[in-house]
């Protein structure tokens, strides 16, 4: 499961297309604003927008926008649109976070009693789907995990409706048991059959007749994409706020959907000094934690994987970018790129090497420019062919380059990276030598030796 998360104006638009039509759910009504927004264009498709009331908030996965002063209530159009021009494309800091805002959402003002706000909230984790609700909802819940009632549903097993009385609605005024339990065993419906992950409003407001939803937060399974496809239609995955979206991701997230490998990329801190190009979705956690574990975390670049048997082409593209991304910007200290996986199944080492080695040829100059130190731990099929490969074109590149095989810890290279730990010499590339140092298995056992090889 890949649990990713949605704008606020995508989950209403799939709750407003897809929701049982019996419920007393009042259909959604709201307006997108982006930077490229026309309002004169946008009052012609909303008219509504130049008549009621009005609330504005940003839309970009930001929690807790009420208590951090970003919502607008009960505003003219007029009013709105000078809230928005006041924040659009401005920086704004949220915890340790700092981004611009660029995504905004228009609704009508919902007058009502604060007596009909209240709380629901439905995620999924291994065993079941959890349904949690609360007879209060708003700004000021609080802690809803110890205060809401939680009614689990086993996977494989269909809501009963009979229980959502008994153990949700327990505090809810009984002229509205009826509406509410229509309404939450059709939004379970929904959750399930659109692969929702997480899906959370607050406040719902439950008048004597009509429901209606008004802030949400959700989230897709983006695995069940070949599934949902035809409910779903286009999906944007907005990035978390605070990290804006790269154009280099969205270039490997297309290379990845053209190819039965796996290539992943999301940028972290364009700026860091510790780049990663890491075989391997597990290797890829451990090798970032590690990172983490060893004080590296602010300085970390990127998060990724190349997996799955890619070709040389493939390698060589999803390196190019890594490269690319490296050599943008200097760091005072120089950068390191560590080349980490660990033991291959059937992956050819040796053919995503040389993919690898391709790129780094082609940015030699702006290497040796950027101080960028490489690191290198990989086995395999065909890995001793690999290192090989590796160690040779080390030796014309210009800048430190390291290279380990099996006999060496997977993670290791971190520390050697970060300054943690000590280099073994035996590793280190030279420059200024035609003899390069290669790994072979010993006769004994698992162990490794180091042995020379002229290559001259």
């Amino acid at each position: 499961m890949s649990a990713k998360a949605i704008r606020e104006a995508t989950g209403k638009e799939l709750i407003n297309r897809l929701l049982e039509a019996n419920t007393a759910a009042v259909r959604c009504k709201f307006a997108s604003v982006t930077p490229e927004t026309s309002f004169s264009a946008l009052t012609e498709t909303a008219p509504w927008l130049q008549r009621d009331k009005l609330v504005v908030k940003p839309d970009q996965l930001i929690k807790r926008r009420g208590k951090l002063g970003l919502i607008a209530v009960n505003k003219n159009f007029e009013e709105v649109k000078q809230w928005i021009s006041e924040r659009m494309n401005k920086d704004q800091k949220i915890g340790s976070a700092v981004g611009k805002l660029r995504n905004f959402i228009i609704e009508p003002f919902i007058p009502h009693k604060p007596e009909e706000e209240m709380y629901i909230c439905i995620y999924s984790h291994r065993f079941a789907d959890t349904i949690l609700f609360y007879h209060q909802g708003g700004v000021d819940i609080g802690d809803v995990d110890s205060k809401a009632l939680k009614l689990e549903v086993p996977v494989d097993e269909s809501l009963d409706s009979s229980k959502i009385d008994k153990v949700l609605l327990k505090e809810v005024p009984a002229t509205k048991k009826a509406m509410l339990n229509k309404f939450i065993t059709a939004l379970y419906k929904l959750y399930v059959e659109l692969y929702f992950t997480y899906l959370e409003v607050n406040p719902l407001v439950v008048t004597e007749k009509e429901i209606y939803i008004l802030d949400l937060a959700a989230k897709l399974d983006a695995t069940a994409e070949f599934l949902c496809r035809p409910q779903w239609g286009d999906i944007e995955y907005p990035p978390p706020f605070g990290r804006d979206a790269y154009t280099e991701e969205a270039y490997i997230a297309d290379l990845d959907a053209k190819s039965g490998a796996s290539l992943k990329l999301t940028i972290l801190n364009k700026k860091g000094r510790i780049w990663t190009m890491v075989a391997g979705g597990g290797a890829s956690v451990i090798y970032s934690d590690t990172i983490c574990d060893y004080g590296g975390a602010s300085e970390l670049a990127n998060y990724g994987e190349y997996s799955g048997a890619p070709s040389e082409q493939q390698t060589y593209e999803y390196a190019k970018t890594i490269l690319s991304l490296m050599c943008q910007e200097k760091h005072p200290e120089g950068k390191v790129l560590i080349i980490g996986g660990g033991i291959a199944n059937f992956t050819n080492v040796a053919a995503t090497f040389r993919g690898i080695i391709t790129a780094l040829r082609e940015f030699q100059q702006r290497l040796i420019d950027n101080k960028i130190s490489i690191f290198v731990r990989r086995a395999g099929p065909n890995y001793q062919e690999g290192l090989r490969r590796m160690r040779e074109v080390g030796q014309t590149l210009g800048i430190p380059l390291y290279v380990f095989g099996p006999e060496t810890h997977m993670t290791a290279i971190c520390g050697m990276a970060l300054g943690k730990k000590p280099i073994p010499e035996e590793n280190a590339v030279s420059h200024e030598t035609t003899t390069a140092n290669f790994l072979l298995p010993s006769q004994s056992g698992s162990s490794y030796n180091f042995t020379n090889e002229t290559t001259s």
